[in-house]
Order: C-alpha cells, then sequence, then structure tokens
C-alpha cells in the first residue's frame, strides 16, 4: 500500500464530488514554518495552515472561524 500524506489527503478530499466533503474544513498542522511551508499547504487546498508548538488559545480561534456557520 502507498503511503499518503496530508497534502494527498487535501487534494482528495477537495476533489470529492460531494459538496458537503469538498468543503469541509481542514487545518494543517506541521511542525514545517516556512513560508513555502504555509504555501503549499494553501495550494494543496487546506483553510489554515499553523505550525508547531501550538497555542491552545490560537488552535481554537483558528477552528471557531473555520467552523462558524457549519
Amino acid at each position: 500500500m502507498a503511503v499518503k500524506d496530508g497534502y494527498s489527503l487535501i487534494r482528495k478530499v477537495r476533489s470529492s464530488e460531494s459538496e458537503k466533503i469538498k468543503r469541509l474544513p481542514a487545518v494543517a498542522l506541521t511542525a514545517y514554518a516556512s513560508e513555502q511551508d504555509r504555501d503549499r499547504a494553501i495550494a494543496a487546498g487546506y483553510n489554515e495552515h499553523l505550525t508547531k508548538p501550538i497555542e491552545p488559545a490560537l488552535f481554537a480561534t483558528v477552528l471557531a472561524q473555520l467552523t462558524n456557520g457549519h
């Protein structure tokens, strides 16, 4: 079985035929913290790119923003 990563997963989600699945909020939570890493995550389909270690309050705020109205 081929190894999948988060980028493969989010591309699959974003290409889903189901509008509900396609619009699922997604956050890349990673140790990769460069501008290029952020650009790659957003280009792949993530709504946000957050780096570790993360402050719980920031994570909660981002999740609240992404799920507002869902």
